[in-house]
């Protein structure tokens, strides 16, 4: 074992060294021609020999040694039946669910409420109401629930008066589940400018968006079984974690 590690780590290190070598290069030629990339983050290696990533925020580019070509596009894995590009976009948009903001959502608790969800929705949105209805099928949870106005003015006044009503799970759910709007109230809103702010640093462009405790994301709306499953999964992997 200590072999095999030993050259995992010399190829890993190899890598590194193949990116630091190429990455002036990459970036002088793609800044000069194409100005837009300016803000190059960061320049690495793919496991694909010659194949370099070229990360702007969490838009990602591949280009060869000398920075001649520039594709936008997703990088397969034939061998491992791997998307790369989707597995390198989830870790670099995985949010530290101890590091949320949880003071600015509000927050229903089922059941002994073991077990957590995070989910940005705005409340005039389709698939929100179907992803409500579902959950409300998924017991001993506790779900944290991030206005997130982004469909139009109308959800702001929407998320407004959700926000400051006496009663915001009760009142969430009548308009989420019964289609009772919301009644007129008004309060200090500061929180909702917040998650737009987070929602924006993070890339959270779509409703709903769910963020599980073991820093994984998805975005759109999921059924009742696939909720169950992922926090299962999440359970089962803490279970191990504690006894290793």
């Amino acid at each position: 074992m200590t072999l095999i590690r030993t050259l995992l780590v010399a190829a890993s290190l190899g890598v590194a060294l193949a990116a630091t070598a190429q990455e002036p290069t990459i970036r002088k030629t793609l800044i000069e021609r194409i100005p837009q990339l300016e803000k190059i983050d960061e320049v690495r290696a793919t496991p694909m020999k010659g194949l370099y990533e070229v990360r702007v925020g969490t838009d990602l580019f591949y280009t060869d040694t000398k920075g001649n070509f520039l594709i936008q596009g997703e990088l397969i894995d034939t061998q491992a039946r791997r998307n790369l590009t989707e597995d390198r976009i989830k870790q670099l948009t995985a949010v530290d669910f101890n590091a949320l903001p949880l003071q600015d959502a509000f927050v229903t608790v089922r059941g002994n409420g073991k077990r957590k969800l995070v989910v940005f929705a705005d409340p005039n949105c389709g698939y929100c109401k179907r992803f409500e209805r579902d959950l409300q099928q998924v017991d001993n949870i506790t779900v944290h629930t991030f206005l997130y106005p982004i469909l139009s003015p109308e959800s702001a006044e929407k998320s407004r008066n959700i926000w400051c009503a006496k009663d915001r799970v009760a009142t969430w759910n009548d308009w989420m589940l019964r289609d009772k709007t919301p009644p007129a109230a008004s309060c200090d809103t500061a929180a909702l400018q917040r998650n737009l702010v987070f929602g924006k640093k993070h890339k959270i462009t779509g409703t709903p968006t769910l963020l599980f405790a073991n820093g994984s994301r998805i975005p759109g709306a999921i059924g009742t079984q696939d909720i169950e499953k992922r926090l299962a999964d999440i359970e089962a992997g803490a279970k191990v974690s504690a006894a290793q």
